[in-house]
């Protein structure tokens, strides 16, 4: 798994429904339209990244690994330049 990918989703049709779970508990369940464009969505791109956009998951995870990254030096100039 790379750094900042989303995983761990899965979906399934559930009669006229799409369900897209995460690590195993319901996280959206899609229904008309939203179904039909996401089951072709599907076939032709990141399954994954499609996921994690349609619940959310995708903001979060890209703050987590944006705030992750930054380093001791920034943290020390940003309070340095906040005193000032």
């Amino acid at each position: 798994m790379t750094k900042g990918r989303p995983s761990g989703f899965e979906w399934v049709v559930r009669g006229k429904e799409v369900v897209i779970s995460h690590h195993g508990r319901e996280a959206a369940v899609l229904r008309g339209d939203k179904a039909i464009k996401f089951v072709q969505d599907a076939e032709s791109s990141d399954e994954q990244l499609l996921m994690a956009r349609l619940t959310g998951n995708y903001k979060r995870a890209r703050a987590r690994s944006e705030r992750s990254t930054v380093s001791s030096v920034d943290i020390i100039r940003q309070e340095r330049d906040a005193r000032s």
